[in-house]
């Protein structure tokens, strides 16, 4: 099992930046990936981001391509997102989880991460973003 706890969100005014970050512990021996979802109030669970956890490659989502940033610490066991030229619409709840070596993990190369393909989750940060 492995525990993740999510820190950074906050209040942010439109143009703003934030940076979130997410700490594993536990059994992370197996982490394949992390990744950031965000849901907001009436929508879907979405994805955002995510990075393997021994190689470098990521995917982002369309809405913040360009804007956002993940990257990670394997010595810390910590994955970040770098949230720059936020907009009212980034507005969400945001969720850090984890992608285990798994047949989920052998499509990574194959399509974009879906939230299926990750077993643990964190508790939310809130990123409210005023415009």
């Amino acid at each position: 099992q492995v525990q993740l706890v999510e820190s950074g969100g906050g209040l942010v005014q439109a143009g703003g930046s934030l940076r979130l970050s997410c700490t594993a512990s536990g059994r992370t021996s197996y982490t394949f990936a992390m990744g950031w979802f965000r849901h907001a109030p009436g929508k879907e669970r979405e994805f955002v981001a995510a990075t393997r956890w021994t190689a470098d490659s990521t995917y982002y989502a369309d809405s913040v391509l360009g804007r956002f940033t993940i990257t990670r610490d394997n010595a810390k066991n910590t994955v970040y997102l770098q949230m720059n030229s936020l907009k009212p619409e980034d507005t969400a709840l945001y969720y850090c989880a984890v992608m285990l070596v798994s047949s989920s993990a052998s499509l990574w190369y194959v399509r974009r991460p879906e939230r299926a393909d990750f077993g643990s989750w964190g508790q939310g940060t809130q990123v409210t973003v005023s415009s």
